[in-house]
């Protein structure tokens, strides 16, 4: 299937603002781009790209003072077919796993593993390892964390989102991530977007997403504790520690986010 995705950000600064954006489709689905996913500004600005440390595309400019508008629209080829499963995967010894995967066992900004610990072990240590331990962390993170869009907040972390049981998809990403690592599970945020394919209406106002991966016998696999099912047309952007490392905007200044939209839709698809 064909999917367009895109997106566009409209800001106001309050004099020239550098900015480091986090937003093109991550290099392993380039591609299955059918149409390049081009950052454009108006007004036109000069952009430089770099990958950062974690192998995702970034890009550099200078909003002018005023307002400015930022956005692409793509093409992505996709295979239609759901998240894989891998029951049968196993979790692997600390000693045994690659060096490139032990960051991710580390506590981050968002993932508080040193403070969530004994209560991730109270709760799964005695349990299956492997696949059925990071769903079991997903079930009980889908469950314990109610979805309101309302109640967002940048600076929730993964225990405070365990406490207020509350939060928006980067939060139940956090906590799984975290109650991952504290099982010695390499676990890693990730951000892009997910359409509503395959799921039945009323859908919500569509917005970039936040899930997680867990590296499992040697494969890094797809978890999302916030849909707790596989899902179809999911297209990465980027991954990190947590969602420091992918945000769609850093600004090195005053800066207000005026306009935001984000579309991904099956081409072709018939109307609901």
């Amino acid at each position: 299937m064909k999917i367009r995705v895109g997106y566009e950000l409209v800001y106001d600064c309050v004099q020239p603002t550098p900015m480091v954006l986090t937003l093109n489709v991550h290099h392993s689905r380039v591609n299955d781009l059918a149409t390049p996913d081009l950052v454009t500004t108006e007004p036109k600005v000069t952009i430089r790209g770099y990958m950062d440390g974690f192998g995702n595309w970034c890009s550099r400019l200078v909003a002018p003072a005023g307002r400015i508008r930022i956005a692409t629209s793509a093409v992505v080829n996709d295979s239609g077919k759901a998240d894989p499963m891998a029951p049968e995967a196993q979790q692997l010894a600390v000693q045994d796993l690659p060096d490139d995967a032990m960051v991710y066992l580390l506590g981050s900004r968002y993932c508080e593993t040193d403070r969530l610990s004994e209560t991730a072990w109270g709760l799964f240590g005695q349990g299956p390892t492997g696949w059925a331990r990071v769903q079991a962390i997903c079930d009980f993170v889908h469950d314990r964390i109610k979805f309101d869009y309302m109640a967002a907040r940048a600076t929730r972390t993964a225990w405070e989102a365990f406490h207020e049981r509350t939060g928006v998809c980067r939060d139940f990403a956090h906590l799984a991530v975290a109650l991952c690592r504290c099982m010695n599970i390499p676990a890693r945020y990730c951000t892009g977007y997910l359409s509503d394919i395959g799921i039945p209406p009323p859908y919500g106002e569509m917005d970039f997403a936040g899930w997680f991966e867990a590296y499992l016998g040697g494969v890094w696999y797809t978890f999302d504790a916030r849909n707790n099912e596989p899902r179809i047309g999911r297209i990465l952007i980027a991954r990190g520690r947590d969602a420091v490392d992918v945000p769609i905007s850093n600004a090195f200044g005053v800066n207000t986010l005026v306009g935001f939209k984000v579309w991904t839709d099956e081409i072709g698809a018939e109307p609901v």
